[in-house]
């Protein structure tokens, strides 16, 4: 008969349990949770910026700041006196929110990059957020140095989206695994996920335009700031909206018809998600063009591009999954 095996002795006070070792290794342990609320806010942050941005176009307070990095020379906030307008304090509250979205991209940057837990390549994205926001400030400042260059103002916009996509990818990357996707569907369905996703950049860029040669361009003077036809961009534009609505259907279609499986239901609902977006959108846009563009409206209408493209994003990467 064996005698019995001794038991484990029980830990020292103060001993140093797995977990405590793990903390140890990693001190921003205690914060990791905080990852996904914070790629969140930045998510809603790149997206509220291009409403702010464009009140800043809509009532015409791109020089409401005549300098920068300060608002005027040798002051950093606008000078209120009995002359002041409200030009001013528009500008300066797009500034103040690229301050706070460029905190947000720096807590994005310590908590991605320093996850040791995760592939290095995930970590490397945690530093284009910041990135974007620096560059989106550079940007800014040129646009004022060249009073309101519409090249430039275009090139901002472009930015923004293209800062909200990302936002969406990092968010969706960080509640995956680190393993190679897998398609969802079939490789008919991924093709047509593409095509969707790359039809949203000529939906921006003649956003963009239609925005520049009309009365909202931002140019008090002669009403437009790029010297387009405004009827001849609204229609490609509309066009593009209606390419995309029809590759969207196709998409619905083909998941419907897709055998049950593992990421099928979730890029179902992604997709559903992504048709009321659009529908919204485009309901906006018709409404503001025949009510002769009311500011408030092409202002939700700019919110709504920003939408739009975080659920393309979202429907488009819930398209594949990984373990």
């Amino acid at each position: 008969m064996t005698s019995p095996s001794p038991a484990a002795p029980a830990p020292e006070s103060g001993a140093a349990l797995p977990t405590d070792r793990h903390d140890r290794r990693d001190p921003l342990a205690r914060f990791r949770s905080w990852t996904r609320g914070v790629l969140l806010a930045n998510v809603i942050g790149q997206i509220l910026i291009i409403g702010t941005g464009g009140a800043v176009r809509l009532t015409d307070s791109g020089l409401g700041c005549s300098s920068w990095p300060n608002c005027e020379p040798g002051e950093f906030t606008p000078a209120f006196h009995q002359a002041s307008s409200i030009h001013p304090y528009i500008e300066f509250g797009n500034r103040t929110l690229a301050f706070l979205l460029a905190i947000v991209g720096l807590m994005v940057l310590v908590l991605v990059a320093t996850d040791r837990s995760r592939t290095r390549s995930f970590r490397a994205l945690g530093v284009v957020p910041l990135a974007g926001v620096v560059a989106q400030a550079v940007i800014g400042g040129v646009v004022v140095l060249l009073h309101l260059h519409p090249g430039w103002v275009s090139l901002h916009f472009g930015v923004s989206a293209a800062l909200v996509w990302f936002s969406a990818y990092l968010l969706h990357r960080h509640g995956e695994g680190d393993g190679g996707p897998v398609r969802v569907g079939g490789r008919a369905v991924s093709v047509v996920g593409t095509v969707l996703g790359v039809l949203l950049v000529p939906i921006v860029t003649l956003g963009v335009l239609v925005t520049g040669s009309g009365p909202h361009s931002g140019d008090t003077s002669v009403g437009y700031r790029l010297a387009l036809d405004p009827l001849t961009v609204t229609k490609a534009h509309s066009g593009s909206v209606w390419l995309f609505t029809i590759t969207l259907v196709v998409l619905l279609v083909l998941l419907h018809r897709a055998a049950a499986g593992p990421g099928v239901p979730a890029a179902r609902k992604g997709a559903w998600l992504l048709l009321a977006v659009t529908m919204t959108q485009g309901l906006i846009g018709y409404v503001q063009y025949f009510t002769g563009l009311p500011e408030l409206l092409v202002g939700i209408h700019l919110v709504g591009a920003g939408c739009l493209t975080w659920a393309t994003a979202n429907a488009v990467l819930r398209l594949r999954t990984r373990s």
